[in-house]
Formats: structure tokens, sequence, C-alpha cells
């Protein structure tokens, strides 16, 4: 099966995901309503905390982008599916935790469902 497309919706969610954590740690404030949680408290320590997620972000796009330029396709796609499970908790947070159900559904929920596309293309189920 060509993979030219499920590659390149790869390659678009790394590149995306590492400009967001990249927002997470340069101004993490501005970022949290994109997450659909409210901010806690404009303190240090929610800084950090929201930090963290930056680099959980960022090293989540490396993974795919070395696995991209190292290894095959499906090995790309195994590592798409297991990291979907990331943008599924995410939503799953967002929404027991009284969160905006629109960012859960329209940010989460659809990032979940095309890492789970393109990852099931790319180890040829579909």
């Amino acid at each position: 099966m060509h993979t030219t497309i499920p590659l390149s919706v790869a390659a678009l969610l790394a590149v995306g995901i590492i400009i967001i954590g990249s927002l997470y740690i340069a101004s993490p404030e501005k970022m949290t309503g994109s997450f659909g949680l409210k901010l806690p408290s404009p303190d240090p320590d929610t800084r950090a905390w929201l930090r963290l997620k930056g680099i959980r972000d960022i090293v989540s796009g490396l993974v795919v982008l070395t696995l991209m330029l190292t290894t095959n396709p499906r090995t790309v796609g195994i590592a798409l599916l297991v990291e979907s499970f990331t943008a599924f908790g995410d939503m799953s947070n967002v929404l027991g935790s009284g969160g905006s159900k629109q960012a859960a559904f329209s940010i989460h929920g659809v990032t979940f469902a095309v890492m789970v596309v393109a990852g099931l293309f790319l180890i040829n189920i579909f």
C-alpha cells in the first residue's frame, strides 16, 4: 500500500505537536486555554507543570520524526498507534475534569482519531 499520505500526516502531526510543545515552554499561560482546562493558578509551580507538558509534546513529535528518518513506515505506524493514547488520555482528562467538551473532542479526540487512522494505514490494516 502507498504510504505517502499517511507518512505526510504523521509528519504534520509530529511537527504540529513540537510547535505546540514549544509554545507551552515559551508561554505556558497563553496555551492553557487551548488544552480545554482552566489554569489552576498563575504561579511558578503551575508554569513548571505546564512546561512539562511542552517537553512531553516535543519528545512525542521527535520520536515520530526520528523513526521516519531511521526505520520503515510500519514502525512509524506502530509508534503513532502507541502515541495516540496520549491524545486519548488528554481527551479523557479534560472530559473527566469538567473541562471544555468542545476542546476535548475537537482537539484531543480528532488528534487521537487521525493518529489511529494514519497508524493503521502505515501498518497496512487498511
